[in-house]
């Protein structure tokens, strides 16, 4: 007895030390990364919350993108956790849809606040589990932020008409009225920003919120939902206003065939985008698009190249060529194609690669293994088909999916790879010999996301922002594809989608509108003068 009561001693020993290692080995419980319980954050998270946080789905694990190790669990929501929050979600936007618009726009100001106070190590999160560099983590918790001070003012401006009507004794009105519940499909890339945009918007709105973000960034989006779920409770609001299904394509399909969703807004591929549109049309449901963008920036001869080496370096390199906006196509004047590319190859030689929370680091590593693999793939369809190399072209060996930005030149413009996204730190460079010959390379692709001319000639840059230039839904002059402003209508056109958000009249997609005529007189005319007597 003594023998086996030490055996079974030992064994629990043993076994307390495999699972103590096992929770060591997480990332979250080191001090080096003490910001995530700041953030609320646990070796084991909860991904659904309707007001109160519960999950039975699969449990799945974060992985640092920089190193490969485990950060942190979390237990996505089942198909009946998903059904649950939907269910509360619909019932939070009764009481919700009748709170005064100014009132919901001092809610979302909170929420603003609230990312304020936490704004480094949300940033910081999105640096370990997006992989961005820290400024760019940073920048975009910044841009939800923006957001939510945009749409605090867009809660004492919703406008409504008044027109004049053609019968006696009538009035004639417009006015828009909330849908109820707007469903939010995030990628891997952007959780936090685009998140704000549909959330700040939805919820002036007066709409409340179903969210699924991308499965290998769970913590993100459970960091983003403790904090609006903590000032709903402080308002004594219902926290499923704020409502979140955490999981994989199961619940992703789900959102895309429920009716009772009453808008879904999906970024993601073109691949993806397509179904998803399609789901939802099935039941004559509404949808914003946001995917992909083969974007290109023009240099006409008179470019200033003090401004376009930079702008060409962050807008190809930046997010390690993961944002829907990055830079994949660089289209060079015949006259100064050779100077930029020699520039531009020096430039390259010069970004520091490494841990992207570390100062200083330029470029962090790509998401996953098959990003590595796209990218690697891409780069020898581009030298099959008749692509050199400059700069680049390799996976760097160390811990991680870190790969060298890479810069490919001698490629036709419609060969089939630079017709094709690769989501990564790739930039075909191409040679034009004229104004006109850019503007229909640009659009050409099947997707019409951003795009960008350097050039000093007027005539050139009206004929770009014109009904002959650009068929982007982003047309820029003298700067980057990239780091659109909240201020503006977001999206782009074809393959892209079509949908818009953030700013400008993006807000329209978020309600119904109602036509609305008053007689308030004593008498039945009808309009065009028709006679029914």
């Amino acid at each position: 007895m003594a023998f086996q009561s030490l055996m079974k001693a030992r064994c629990f020993l043993a076994s307390g030390q495999r699972f103590g290692a096992r929770y060591s080995s997480l990332l979250v419980n080191q001090p080096k990364y003490a910001f995530m319980q700041e953030l609320g954050l646990k070796a084991d998270n909860v991904g659904a919350f309707d007001g109160k946080w519960s999950a039975s789905g699969e449990v799945v694990t974060s992985y640092c993108p920089s190193t490969g190790q485990p950060i942190a669990r979390v237990t996505q929501a089942s198909k009946a956790d998903y059904d649950r929050v939907v269910d509360a979600a619909r019932e939070a936007s009764k009481e919700w849809r009748m709170v005064p618009a100014p009132r919901r726009g001092e809610i979302v100001r909170q929420v603003g606040e609230a990312l304020r106070a936490k704004l480094t190590p949300l940033g910081s999160l999105l640096s370990l589990e997006v992989g961005k560099i820290l400024p760019e983590g940073k920048g975009e918790v910044q841009e939800h932020i923006d957001i939510c001070d945009y749409a605090l003012g867009l809660s004492r401006s919703l406008p409504g008409h008044v027109f004049p009507s053609e019968r006696p004794g009538h009035a004639l009105l417009e006015q828009w009225n909330p849908l109820g519940v707007v469903g939010v499909i995030t990628a891997f890339n952007f959780p936090m920003a685009v998140y704000g945009w549909n959330q700040a918007l939805s919820l002036v709105c007066g709409n409340t919120i179903v969210w699924k973000g991308a499965p290998s960034t769970p913590l993100s989006v459970v960091a983003i939902t403790k904090i609006c779920a903590d000032v709903l409770e402080a308002n004594g609001l219902p926290g499923a206003i704020c409502s979140l299904a955490q999981g994989g394509a199961d619940i992703g399909r789900a959102m895309a065939i429920d009716k009772r969703i009453d808008l879904l807004s999906f970024t993601g591929s073109c691949k993806t985008g397509h179904e998803v549109g399609v789901a939802v049309q099935n039941r004559f449901g509404r949808h914003i698009l946001e995917l992909g963008g083969n974007n290109a920036l023009i240099a006409m001869d008179d470019a200033d190249i003090s401004l376009l080496v930079p702008a060409a370096l962050f807008n190809a390199v930046g997010t390690a060529g993961q944002r829907c906006t990055t830079l994949r196509r660089l289209i060079l004047h015949e006259k100064i194609h050779d100077e930029v590319v020699g520039k531009l190859k020096q430039a390259y030689s010069q970004v520091r690669v490494g841990d992207p929370l570390e100062d200083g680091t330029l470029l962090g590593p790509l998401h996953n293994k098959q990003a590595v693999e796209n990218y690697m793939q891409a780069i020898e369809d581009a030298k099959r088909e008749g692509g050199q190399v400059v700069t680049g072209g390799k996976p760097i060996d160390r811990p991680g999916h870190f790969v060298e930005p890479t810069i490919i030149t001698g490629l036709e413009h419609n060969t089939p790879i630079v017709m094709r996204e690769t989501f990564a730190p790739i930039l075909y460079i191409l040679k034009c010999s004229s104004f006109e010959q850019a503007v229909g390379w640009n659009n050409e692709v099947d997707q019409g996301l951003t795009s960008s001319l350097f050039t000093q000639d007027l005539g050139r840059i009206f004929h770009w922002v014109g009904p002959q230039g650009s068929d982007c839904g982003v047309v820029n002059v003298n700067i980057p594809t990239s780091g659109a402003e909240i201020g503006g209508a977001f999206g782009g056109e074809k393959h892209t989608g079509g949908g818009r958000e953030s700013g400008s009249d993006a807000w329209r997609q978020y309600m119904r509108r109602s036509t609305i005529t008053i007689n308030y007189s004593k008498s039945l005319p009808l309009a065009q003068g028709i006679k029914f007597e």
